[in-house]
């Protein structure tokens, strides 16, 4: 992969400059503010992240987060391409693309949830269930639905995720001027594909981590091909976006932490516990030990300060700490995979810090490639190093399962979201799959279409036209789950009320 392509500035709809224009912001750039202005990105600050429709002031909602991933972008943006320049010496890195792919990263991380579906990664699953367990129930025209998809169209269904609906939700939903939603560049829309295949090539026990979920719908396979023939990716991960989603992981682990201690869910006292039956682990002990002393250190400066509350102040505090451990080491992942990751047979993350090699190239050949200059090869001395990062977020991972995923409090939401996603799936697809056809609606039916955004009914029209019966019935389908996935939890929650008579 070459960083020149890589940082492809096209846009699918391509924007002719006006001469004499006083903008000198660059393409990157602009993308941030179409961003920042968009409905679809305000809406997250009513969706879940851990806790969903909480009360509190504190606590994170997808904005917030989604904010906190792009700060992380930036900064491991800064960090790794000046090690590209100063230690990789990668001739084709020009200095330029430091703030290309800083402002690039930066996108990344507000964009990276902007397709979830409302009540956080259980709405994924009741999505995905309904389509798994009801959708073989539904007929059309005298016959199952499961016999007129393809393949791949059902996949679509029974692998969805909130990931790929967002290359949807930019490319398309945000609907502004015209079908090709926020327009945005080739190189941020690569950024945002976290897996690279389509429901069929879907391999959840591959040790290359790239295939473990769908990346694209078989409605945006066109999309998806032009943009990996733009970036010149060849059915791999861009560089960037192993930098997305170790940010990605530094934030929500590390928040879930903050989070769950500001709802009462772990004391100060149980989160040292934890650390210390993990301290006698003969491989990660030093790790722990490192982590553990660290927390006692603040919670011994938070009293010598006289603050009203030192396991507050520990636990905010070392968590900005742990943060900054975890920036470094993804930094050193990167530039230990440089050579792996740029070729495209990297297939781990940066926090795992393995040093994997999936494809075609082995991992000596790998080693061996001229890509990134004299200096860039994958070096074995940071393998240990960077490999705490993985023992790190993995200890985070599992404290937050046991004290806050596990609580009560989340577990009564998710029970409540079935119900609310349930009850509306059962309502809007049957209503869907005959909208638009020689068939007359049920007036339930019509009710239910009714409640539909006329936007996205709009571009279920611009891009049904012409296809195949077939691609126009699946098309329905993805118009109910756009619907869905548009809905802020509060929104879904009120319209279930609203049609069960309970408000």
């Amino acid at each position: 992969m070459e960083w020149s392509k890589l940082l492809c500035e096209d846009r699918v709809r391509s924007i002719k400059k006006r001469e004499g224009s006083n903008d000198l912001r660059s393409e990157f750039e602009k993308d941030y503010h179409r961003i920042i202005g968009s409905a679809s990105f305000r809406r997250l600050q009513d969706k879940t992240q851990v806790f969903p429709l909480d009360q509190s002031d504190f606590v994170r909602t997808r904005l917030t987060h989604s904010l906190e991933v792009s700060s992380f972008c930036k900064s491991l943006g800064q960090n790794i391409a000046r090690k590209i320049l100063a230690e990789i010496k990668d001739e084709s890195f020009l200095p330029s693309y430091q703030q290309d792919i800083c402002d690039i990263l930066q996108c990344a991380g507000l964009l990276h949830d902007i397709g979830n579906p409302p009540f956080g990664h259980f709405g994924e699953t009741v999505i995905r269930e309904w389509f798994k367990n009801k959708l073989p129930d539904q007929e059309f025209s005298g016959k199952p639905i499961t016999e007129i998809l393809n393949p791949q169209m059902l996949g679509d269904f029974y692998n969805f995720e909130g990931n790929t609906q967002a290359l949807r939700v930019v490319s398309k939903l945000h609907y502004l001027v015209d079908e090709h939603g926020m327009n945005l560049t080739k190189a941020l829309l690569a950024t945002i594909i976290k897996y690279p295949v389509s429901s069929l090539e879907v391999d959840k026990k591959s040790p290359d981590i790239c295939c473990h979920k769908m990346g694209y719908y078989y409605a945006d396979r066109e999309l998806f091909n032009d943009i990996q023939e733009s970036c010149g990716l060849k059915g791999r991960r861009h560089p960037l976006t192993f930098i997305l989603e170790a940010a990605d992981d530094i934030a929500y682990r590390t928040a879930d932490i903050e989070d769950a201690y500001k709802k009462g869910l772990i004391s100060f006292d149980l989160l040292v516990r934890e650390l210390e039956s993990r301290c006698f682990e003969d491989q990660s002990d030093k790790i722990y030990r490192q982590l553990l002393d660290s927390l006692k250190y603040r919670y011994g400066k938070g009293i010598e300060l006289g603050v009203s509350d030192p396991g507050e102040y520990a636990v905010s505090n070392w968590v900005v700490a742990v943060q900054g451990k975890l920036i470094y080491l993804a930094t050193e992942g990167f530039a230990a995979n440089y050579k792996s990751i740029m070729d495209g047979s990297f297939g781990s993350e940066l926090l795992e810090g393995s040093g994997k090699v999936y494809g075609s190239k082995t991992q000596e050949e790998a080693g061996n490639s001229n890509d990134g200059g004299d200096n860039s090869g994958d070096r074995p001395d940071n393998k240990e190093h960077v490999a705490e990062g993985k023992h790190i977020v993995d200890a985070l991972g599992e404290i937050a399962i046991k004290y806050a995923f596990n609580s009560e409090p989340i577990l009564k939401i998710e029970v409540s979201a079935d119900q609310i996603l349930t009850y509306l799936l059962d309502r809007l697809v049957p209503a869907a799959i005959h909208f638009d056809t020689d068939s007359k609606l049920r007036p339930i039916d019509s009710r239910m279409i009714s409640f539909i955004s006329n936007n996205y009914k709009k571009i279920y029209q611009i891009y049904s036209e012409g296809k195949s019966e077939e691609e126009k019935l699946y098309l329905r389908l993805l118009l109910v789950t756009d619907y869905v996935c548009g809905m802020t939890d509060s929104y879904a929650k009120r319209l279930y009320q609203e049609l069960n008579g309970l408000i």
